[in-house]
């Protein structure tokens, strides 16, 4: 299979509620095989009803190579549909990439740095996952809607909305060590490491999940 047939059965798996124009969020890691492909399928398998993209890609992206097997097996075992994991092919992050998604969920704070970097306007839609879960956990539904609903209908303006309302979390909430807004990341190492990985991110994805639902159901 080519590489262009394989980018193409990737995106036509994508959520049938997803249409072309609707808005998109980034997942972001190093190799793209690993982490950000994990939380790519987990937040896709969640949100399946919801008219929203995710996609992910690499800061050194390794060019088409699917998932790692243990990533494949853990993202199904929580909860991530079998085709998808399998039809990933990694990408590389560029910069009309990062200047095309109206979120970007980095894995580390490194894939946050690297994202900015590329596309300074996006600075206040992009987080660290677990740094994006721990600011809004504490939001109710009631915040998260009246936020959302003052932008009006268009969805790409109710979840610059959500962004902007995690982003003035920052100086309410009290800090934690920098290490904490990282998922530790398991490329070449044990299942032990892929499984103690996977219990940073899952979690945070169901958070993450929750607050997209709730902006843009």
């Amino acid at each position: 299979m080519t590489r262009r047939e394989l980018r193409h059965r990737a995106e036509a798996l994508q959520t049938p509620a997803a249409a072309e124009d609707a808005p998109l969020v980034l997942m972001v890691c190093t190799g793209n095989i690993c982490r950000s492909p994990m939380a790519e399928v987990l937040l896709r398998a969640r949100l399946a009803d919801i008219p929203l993209r995710v996609q992910s890609a690499g800061t050194r992206g390794l060019i088409d190579k699917p998932m790692t097997p243990d990533a494949q097996q853990l993202a199904i075992a929580h909860g991530a549909a079998g085709d998808h994991a399998a039809a990933h092919r990694a990408r590389w992050l560029t910069e009309p990439v990062a200047n095309g998604a109206d979120l970007i969920i980095a894995m580390a704070r490194e894939h946050r740095t690297s994202a900015v970097e590329l596309a300074p306007s996006k600075l206040r839609q992009t987080f660290t996952l677990r740094e994006l879960a721990r600011l809004t956990d504490g939001l109710s539904d009631e915040q998260i809607r009246e936020a959302a609903d003052a932008a009006g209908a268009d969805p790409r303006a109710r979840l610059a909305a959500l962004a902007g309302l995690a982003a003035r979390q920052r100086g309410t909430i009290a800090p934690l060590p920098l290490e904490d807004d990282d998922v530790i990341d398991p490329y070449r190492r044990s299942i032990e490491t892929y499984e103690r990985s996977t219990a940073q991110l899952a979690p945070a994805i169901d958070v993450v999940a929750r607050v997209l639902r709730t902006a843009l159901g």
